[in-house]
This record gives structure tokens, sequence and C-alpha cells, in this order.
């Protein structure tokens, strides 16, 4: 998302003539629906105008692309400035400009750090060094823009501080790496600048690079479970950005400490925040300085999963040395190891072993035994009423032992879609703490409320055939019958016609990643901390909605559920507190499976007015199907039709990019005529970004299972009509008398074109057989076979199938 753009004549027109901040601030709330900070206004009207100064310069194109505040793909990151344009060879090329109004800093010894005021009221605080913060922004996107990814447009970084004079701290030699990958440019060097823009920037962004940038297709997420073998071997595969970095370095730095006294490091960040890449890259930074290191987690199913990546990389004996639980330092030795990684320190408890009657504590225990200790924690995801690890724990415990504590903090979202507002909005409703978030708009995450939970589990049955990243979930609310009966049902909806089972035998902790176990629901100890891309989540009767109240009732989670296990004594004995903890417990549940999902979060709430509730602060809510007549016609229309927007007929005016939707059963003999097509549209829809529309391409859905192989039933697809060229081994649509479609059950088919050709006396040939053939699993399909001898003039190729529209096409 670009906030704002224009060429380099329009912004020299707004950012001299007029008051570039408030334009930019009326782009930003547009695009946002919330106002912007008025140090980030300040700061545009500064910095914006030393950038107006900039390209007040001749040699640098008019027609420019200029580009400000754009958020990075799947991160609430911005980059400041982006100018584009084409070289001397023609090559499109992209200019990050990170600015500062920094007039001082001072040099850390840190990698990429640097200390300096960063705004508010806490002074100078380390941070990432400004070309390593355009560096790692132009390597993030890179990541995700197919458009830099095939080389169509090349980045290059660089940093403009136009207040900060060059005093050998900011452009200290310690930095010399950083700044030769994005050179650093300081007050009165603005001549400097110019010239850096020249070199790159020849003619104007003739091949729309902005537009590439903006509209290109984004690379599927890296994740974490997917890359840790090639991060355990020494491999970059997650760019560390601004707070990430500095608690990379920071942490390497105490741990070098850790030989004169003992260290503990606090990091406390929400979900999706990166404590896990952090925890994982921590672990092979330490592995390579030789370190005796492990990862230790309470929850078994993290570990599990990056252990079964690791099969085949690593023998199982190093990935034992590699992976712990919590319970495994009961009777280790002071110091056993140089330092012990803990992920997700919330879900420590007291005792250790199947009963809880080993040791004394597991913070004090992972404490003692090693020289440094990390814990990664999150105070909102403490889920069960054994969970001890908050963060006054961590540093009550940190004191006894005499370790020095260093605490820090991750704030950027890189999960929900890159979405804060959706966390800070999750947290109002659910009433965990008071925020500004009262509403989402399901553009920035899509959130859906579904009435049947059928059908929101079909839903995330089709997100899952893209790439197995989708699952259900659901709150600790049923018993778990299949346990000891294979066929017995565990979630039971009867008003629904929904059964589903439990996870928790058949893949244990490998069930959110195993194939065909989207099948299955699975509950909070199989899921925390991993990450989906869509996840869906099944709100029970623990939660619900009364007298304007979220009110939670853990006494209706299942007997068999350990996480309250107890609450009932603790509540004779100090009934308020206990209700506290119950309440925390419940809410917490259901706020760390409403954040698994990085593309998505769909709900069903056994609660019928905490449903409403929820769809109430949705400002842009969707209908979760209720009125449909099955489940898959309404996931198939959900999930393609409304995944690519529509587009009113003023946006079609003024030019936006749009495709026709047409209904195959009445357009199909007319696609000859290009104005017949465009007028029998129902409707027309942003194409996906990686698509330019072409005269004769449309949207279709397709109905069946004669090419499921190809085109999933209900799946839309992109044609294109009236094709030219060869149609042997195409998929295409055919129209033609004898044609009794069992499918469409009309006079048109979708199928794989072939032929057979008869040679004319003139030396020509014509068609005497085609050959329709279908490819399918499903029994009963055979080929259509058309005699084509005396009557080719009622056989029509009507369109060409182009491609299945994914789900998630943005």
């Amino acid at each position: 998302m670009i906030i704002y753009q224009a060429n380099k004549r329009e912004f020299l027109h707004h950012a001299l003539r007029e008051d570039i901040e408030d334009i930019i601030a009326g782009h930003y709330r547009s695009a946002t629906g919330h106002g912007a900070g008025s140090s980030e206004v300040q700061a545009w009207k500064h910095s914006l105008l030393e950038m107006a100064k900039v390209l007040q310069d001749d040699e640098i194109p008019a027609d420019a692309g200029i580009a400000i505040e754009y958020q990075l793909p799947q991160s609430a990151k911005r980059i400041d400035f982006l100018i584009a344009g084409e070289d001397d060879e023609a090559r499109s090329k992209l200019i990050i400009v990170e600015l500062k109004q920094w007039s001082t800093s001072r040099r850390s010894e840190k990698d990429a750090i640097v200390w300096a005021r960063r705004g508010g009221r806490s002074g100078e605080r380390e941070g990432t060094h400004p070309s390593y913060q355009a560096w790692s922004y132009a390597a993030y996107l890179q990541d995700f823009n197919s458009a830099l990814q095939d080389g169509a447009v090349a980045v290059q970084p660089c940093a403009y501080l136009h207040n900060h004079p060059r005093d050998g701290e900011i452009d200290h030699p310690h930095y010399r790496e950083h700044i030769a990958r994005a050179p650093l440019f300081l007050a009165r060097e603005r001549a400097r600048l110019q010239a850096f823009i020249r070199e790159h920037v020849r003619h104007g962004d003739r091949r729309g690079a902005l537009y590439a940038i903006e509209h290109g297709r984004i690379r599927p997420t890296k994740m974490l479970a997917d890359s840790v073998a090639g991060m355990l071997r020494g491999k970059t595969e997650f760019v560390m950005i601004d707070e990430q970095k500095v608690v990379y370095e920071t942490v390497l730095a105490v741990e070098m400490q850790a030989e004169r006294r003992k260290q503990v490091v606090i990091v406390q960040g929400g979900p999706g925040t990166g404590k896990s890449v952090l925890a994982v890259n921590l672990l092979a930074a330490l592995l390579a300085r030789h370190r005796n290191a492990r990862y230790v987690s309470k929850n078994a199913a993290p570990r599990a999963v990056y252990e079964a990546k690791l099969t085949g990389t690593f023998t199982k004996t190093r990935i034992s040395n590699l992976f712990s639980g919590s319970g495994a330092f009961v009777d280790a030795a002071p110091d056993t190891y140089d330092t012990l990684i803990v992920d997700e320190a919330h879900r420590l408890n007291e005792k250790s072993g199947l009963y809880r009657n080993m040791g004394d504590n597991q913070i004090s225990e992972v404490i003692r035994a090693a020289r440094c200790t990390v814990f990664f924690v999150d105070d909102d995801q403490r889920v069960t009423i054994h969970d001890i690890g908050h963060a006054e724990e961590l540093r009550r415990h940190a004191a006894a032992c005499g370790a020095e504590v260093t605490e820090l903090e991750l704030s950027s979202q890189f999960r929900c879609n890159g979405s804060d507002g959706y966390l800070a909005w999750l947290d109002h409703s659910l009433d965990i703490r008071e925020t500004a978030n009262q509403t989402l708009d399901t553009r920035e995450y899509d959130f859906r409320v579904f009435d049947d939970p059928k059908q929101m589990h079909a839903l995330i049955e089709l997100k899952n055939q893209v790439n197995n990243r989708s699952r259900v979930v659901a709150g600790y609310c049923w018993k778990w019958l299949s346990k000891k009966d294979p066929q017995a049902w565990d979630i039971e909806l009867p008003g629904f016609d929904y059964r589903r089972r439990w996870n928790l035998d058949k893949d244990g902790s490998l069930w959110i990643v195993t194939p065909g176990s989207v099948e299955q629901i699975g509950c909070i100890h199989t899921c925390q901390g991993l990450e989906l891309d869509y996840v869906g989540v099944i709100i029970g009767p623990d939660l619900a909605y009364r007298d304007g109240r979220i009110v939670s009732d853990a006494t209706r989670r299942a007997p068999s559920d350990q996480s309250v296990k107890g609450l009932k004594r603790l509540l004779e004995s100090s009934p308020e507190d206990a209700g506290k903890l119950a309440d925390s417990i419940v809410k917490n549940t259901y706020r760390t499976l409403m954040t698994r999902g990085m593309k998505g979060c769909y709900v069903y709430c056994a609660d019928p007015a905490l449903a409403e509730y929820l769809r109430s602060r949705l400002s842009s809510s969707r209908p979760g199907g209720a009125d449909a007549d099955d489940a898959a016609t309404a996931v198939a229309t959900a999930c393609n039709v409304l995944s690519l927007r529509k587009v009113s007929e003023s946006e079609r005016a003024s030019g936006t990019p749009a495709l026709p939707v047409v209904d195959l059963r009445f357009a199909a003999g007319a696609f000859s005529d290009m104005q017949v097509l465009e007028d029998g549209a129902v409707d027309w829809v942003v194409p996906p970004d990686w698509i330019r529309p072409q005269p004769g391409m449309f949207v279709a859905q397709v109905v069946g299972e004669s090419m499921n192989r190809r085109i999933p039933n209900h799946a839309w697809c992109l044609f294109r009509a009236a094709p030219s060229g060869t149609r042997e081994g195409k998929v295409v649509v055919v129209q033609h008398r004898d044609i009794a479609d069992p499918d469409t059950g009309g006079r048109y088919t979708i199928k794989v074109y072939s032929s057979e050709k008869l040679a004319t006396d003139e030396g020509n040939w014509r068609h005497r057989r085609i050959i329709l053939k279908p490819d399918t699993d499903h029994p009963g399909y055979g080929p259509i076979v058309l005699e084509l001898a005396d009557d080719q003039e009622h056989l029509h190729v009507v369109a060409e199938f182009l491609m299945v529209i994914p789900h998630d096409a943005p």
C-alpha cells in the first residue's frame, strides 16, 4: 500500500506551493481509516520539504515516479520515500530513501546499531543505523515482491539525514559495510544525493516501476517451520528489521558478558512480533560461536514441528541436543549451558513431570542451569492455571539467582497481515484491555464471522488446498471421546450437521503440518507458538456476550482440559483471584487462537449473541453464507469472487483495471463479440495483482468434477474469449449442438481439446473428429467425441482456460 503517489513535477508542486504534510495526512486517513500522529505529520512537513529541495534538479526527470509511505507486505513497517524511473540502459530502478531528522547520534559497539533520539520523551534509544534500515527494507521487499525477484525492477537503498553533520559517529568505519550497501547522505550533502539519484534515474517511470511494486504479485509468506533447517545451517532466511535487529545484537552482546556474571534477558512481544524467528536465529548464531546452547519450550508442538523439519538434515542426537522441554533441567548442574533460549516463556510451570511433582520451579531451574538465559514472553498468552512465566515472575527469580537483567521489547507486527490494528481490536473486543481500536476494517485483515461452522470449515479446507497452511481450532469445551473410541465424534453441533474429532491422538504435536489433518480440530496445545495462513476458530460456550459485556465461564470447559485443573480448589481459598485468573485464561486462549492466522481468521461462535457482537464491530463485514443452500456453494462464492474486490461503474469510468465476471451458462457462444461479453457481465472485479487485463479476458465459475485434477469444483477461473492459434492439448470451453454435458447440463463443456484431421483433395485439411477429454479422479466421466465431417459450422471454441484464481488472490 502506497499512501501518496505522484510524479516529480506533481510532488514539487505539493511540497513547494501547498502544505505537503496536510496532503499526506489526508491520503493517510483515506487509506487507513484513522489519522496520523502529530509527530509524524511534523516529520512529513520538514523531511519532505528537504526532499523537494533535492529533487529541484533539472537533470532528475520530471516524470520520475514518487511514492511516500509504502507499507511493506505482511508488516506494519513503511518505507519513507521512493523514487522510480529508468537508468541509462533503460532498466527500471527504484531508489529507497530512509529519512531522518536527527541532528546528533552516538555510535554503538553492536553491529548496525546506533544511539539517537527517536521521537517521544524517552531520550536516546538504541535502534538500527539508517543505512541498515534502508537496506533491510529493500531486502525484505525483495523477499516478497515478484517484480523485484524476476529482475524487472532493481532496488537501490540509501539514507538521508538532512540535519546531521558528518561527525565520525554516524559515519564511523564500524558501519562501513552497511553504508556501502545503502549510501549515507548527511547535512549539506544535497548535491551528493542529487548526483546519486541522477546516476540511477535518468529517465521517468516509463515502465511503471511504482505500479509493479504496488500491484506486483506478493510471494507467499515464509513460515518459520519451513526455514528452520536453513537457519541452523547459517543461511539468512529472514531479514531482521528494526527492533528485531536490536534485540538480536543486544542478546549476543549480553551473552558475551555471562562469563563474569549470570545474565537474564527478558524479551516481551505480542503475537507475530518475531519472537520465535529471533529465538531460532539466536540459536544458530550461538552455535556458530561454538556455544553450548539450546532452544527450550514448555509447549511440545513447536519443538516437534522444528524437529520434524530437521530430520534428514541433522542427526537424531544432534536434534535432541538442540531442542528441549522446560522440565529437563530439574537435576541440571549450575551453568551446564552457555545459553538457554526459552521460547513461549509464559507457559513455564512451577513443577515438572507428568504429575507436576518434580523439581522446585522451572524458571529458577532454567536460570540456574545456564550462564545466560533468554526468555521470550507474552503475558497475554498465559492459557492455563499452571502457567507462571509472566514477566514479573521472571524478574523475581532472576534477582533471586543474582542475575543481571536486561529487558527488551518487540512491537512490530509481522503476522495478521502486519496489522497492529487487528491485535488492538482483538484486545478491545475480548475485553482484555481497552484500546482505541473499537472497529476493524476487514480490508486490513481478513476477519469473518460465520453463522454455520460447516461453512467456515469448508472455507478453511479450500484455503488449505493452496499450501497446507490452514487449520480449524477450537476452545477446549468438548470431551475427547475419540481417545477411547476412534469412531466417536468429539465436537458435534447437530443443528448444522457438523461433526469433527480432536486431533490429539493420531498426529499429536505434528497435527499443524500433517497433510490431511485439516479435517480435524486443533486446540491451544497444538498450535500455540506456531503460525498458519488462515485459521478457523470455533469459540465454545466458555465465552459469551451478555448485557453488553463479554462474559467468560471456565466451568464450561471439558473435564479433560488440564488448563483449568485446580480451579475449584483455588475458588475455595481465594474466589476473587480465582475468578480473575479463570477469566484471563479463557480470553487469552481465544486471543492466542485468533492470532495464529497470518492472512485471515474465520470465527464461529457457539453463542449467537457473541457472533453478532463481533460482527457489529467490523466496518466492512462479509456475510458468513448463512443463506446459502449448501456450504460448498457458499464457500466457493465467498472464497473466490469476494476475494477479488468488486469495481464500481464510477471506478471503471475513471480507468480502474477490471475484468468482467460472467455466467458460462448464459454467455457460452457469444464470446466472439467482445461487446456482448462486456454487456453480459454480472459484475466487474479487480484482477489478481500479477494479471494485466487484456481484451477478451473474463472470470467465470466452473461447476463439476470432470476437470478436478486441474480445476476444483466451484473454482473461479480466468478465461480468454475467442482464442486464436492451436487448441491441441489446451483446456477450452466448447459449444456444440450434440453436447449434453453432465456437469453443466447444457450444450457446452470444459474439457481438454484434441482433434483428428482429414486431408482434402485441395491439399488442405479439415477436422474429422474432435475429442473432448475430462481430467478427473472421479469415475463415470468419459470423453465427448464429436464427429464433424459434415457440420463443423456448429462447433464453437468459446474460450480458453488460463488459470484457477487462487483463493487468497489479492
